[in-house]
């Protein structure tokens, strides 16, 4: 109930009496009525300020409360965490341990398997020597015998007949062992000869320090955003039909984000069209008449790069008398690359390991340098030329006037002609050297797998073998046959066997070394 009502109807009933008592009366009377309405209406409000004290106090403890709340989550979740990391690195360092104890054990067992090996082999050795002792001594009785048999002919015969007997034993002896000394001098005759080539070879490949060859023909041009793709597209693709026109290449440009890719057969021509288009993308202004231009200018500048090769390559080489065209020539090498190895840089490898060997052959290094640094020298000549490229470059070295050993040399250096010189085995063994070296070229993994895999699919092919294992990246293929099902001859011919079908069946670089085992193991345990 409010105040202003009540205040109304008491000034009514003092009107209505009108009288001083009854006046003085109302007005005590409504003087109670207003203070007891006034304290009334205060204790309510103090009530509701309370109420609403009360109830911001508590939604304050209750925010405070979630937040500790959260707060002891976080740190429980954290504690957790460190815990889990605690636990995940005692667990690796646990398996680190057990790791070490397996790598441990391994080591035991085949350091106990060598020196089983090693027993197995010595005593096959003093069984050996058994062997050989019994045989000596039935070697003696056996002279004993003869020898007497042979006194009791001599006491039967005349000194003529003596004689005879004593000629014809000597020339039996003399002739086994004159058999015996030619064998052994033609033996060590080989093996010296042997031995002078790989020195001659090693004192070669030694002196001549080769870098790895990881250089690789760089086809893509990097776009500064997406929007120049249509800027060299052009108006109806007028633009990449002139620039297509003009290099003698192919743009294909698809999805891949800032990026083209120049196509071409012929590495000078992509090299050109790179240099072209990445002047052409820096400026901006991209028409068929500024494409004509970066082109020209895109040309010369290669054709410079190109003379300063072949010059650079000359004068390392230290050559005289090199046609201007050979120059040409020998400086486009330097856009082509096989397996990643620059053609550039392998015919000057080439070229000083040839004349590394002519040296130690006493013969002329100039005329091996000049052979092995013209022998891919097809590989740059335009491909109107028909043929392979050893026949091309000789004939195109033949037309020029080359010295006929080097246009042999460059023929034959894949054997598709006789060789007529050393200098042409020379060319072959420093190309093959220069091209199996390791880290020369590169091979994708597939195909090195796929060729393991080959080789020892074909070693166990062969009858009696029970296991194959390409080592060495594939440079040794070792065949385990059964010790009792093969002999030491069969083993022998398994070996030969092998060979032959790797040369007549794979392609492989340098050579691959073929080991047969054959290995019986007897093994007990004392308890």
């Amino acid at each position: 109930m409010s105040a202003e009502p009540t205040l109304h109807l008491a000034t009514l009933i003092i009107a209505e009496l009108n009288s001083p008592a009854l006046l003085s009366f109302g007005a005590a009377l409504v003087g109670a009525l207003l203070g007891g309405l006034t304290v009334w209406y205060t204790c309510r409000e103090s009530r509701r300020r309370a109420e609403r004290t009360a109830e911001d106090i508590l939604q304050s403890a209750r925010r405070k409360a979630e937040l500790v709340a959260e707060e002891s989550v976080s740190q429980a979740e954290i504690e957790v965490e460190r815990r889990r990391a605690e636990l995940r690195n005692r667990i690796e360092r646990s398996e680190m341990k057990i790791e070490a104890k397996l790598r441990e054990i391994c080591s035991h067992e085949e350091s106990i398997g060598a020196l089983d090996h090693q027993l197995v082999l010595q005593e096959r050795k003093v069984k050996e020597e058994s062997d050989g002792v019994e045989e000596e001594r039935q070697e003696v009785a056996k002279m004993s015998r003869n020898l007497r048999r042979t006194m009791e002919k001599l006491a039967d015969m005349d000194v003529d007949e003596v004689k005879v007997a004593l000629r014809e034993e000597v020339e039996r002896d003399c002739a086994d062992e004159m058999h015996g000394l030619r064998k052994s001098v033609l033996d060590r005759s080989e093996r010296d000869l042997q031995e002078e080539a790989r020195r001659m070879l090693v004192a070669a490949m030694q002196r001549l320090a080769s870098k790895p060859t990881d250089d690789i023909t760089a086809t893509i041009v990097q776009l500064p955003n997406d929007d120049m793709k249509g800027r060299i597209i052009g108006r109806e693709g007028r633009n990449i039909k002139s620039f297509e026109a003009s290099t003698g290449t192919t743009l294909l440009i698809d999805e891949s984000p800032q990026m083209v890719l120049i196509s071409s057969f012929d590495p000078v021509r992509r090299h050109i069209a790179k240099i072209a288009l990445e002047r052409l993308v820096k400026d901006g202004r991209i028409h068929p008449a500024s494409i004509e231009e970066s082109v020209h200018e895109a040309q010369s500048e290669v054709d410079g790069i190109v003379v300063d090769a072949g010059e650079e390559a000359i004068r390392a080489l230290k050559l005289a008398s090199v046609h201007p065209e050979l120059v040409q020539l020998i400086g486009k090498l330097r856009f082509r690359f096989s397996y990643t190895q620059n053609a550039l840089d392998h015919s000057i490898e080439v070229a000083r390991l040839g004349a590394l060997i002519a040296s130690e052959l006493g013969l002329d290094p100039a005329i091996a340098k000049r052979a092995g640094l013209f022998h891919d020298l097809g590989k740059a000549i335009d491909a109107e030329y028909e043929g392979s490229h050893a026949l091309i470059g000789a004939e195109f070295l033949k037309r020029l006037g080359e010295d006929n050993v080097v246009v042999n040399a460059v023929a034959a250096h894949h054997e598709e002609v006789k060789v007529e010189s050393l200098y042409a085995g020379i060319v072959i063994l420093a190309d093959t050297i220069s091209a199996v070296r390791p880290g020369a070229r590169a091979e994708l993994m597939s195909s090195y797998i796929e060729r393991l895999e080959r080789l020892e699919k074909l070693a166990l092919s062969i009858e009696g073998v029970q296991g194959a294992y390409a080592i060495q990246a594939g440079r040794e293929i070792r065949a385990v046959v059964h010790p009792i099902d093969v002999s030491d001859d069969e083993a022998a011919r398994i070996a030969r066997t092998l060979r032959r079908r790797i040369e007549d069946e794979l392609q492989y670089p340098s050579t691959i070394k073929v080991t047969v085992i054959r290995e019986q193991r007897f093994t007990e345990t004392a308890k």
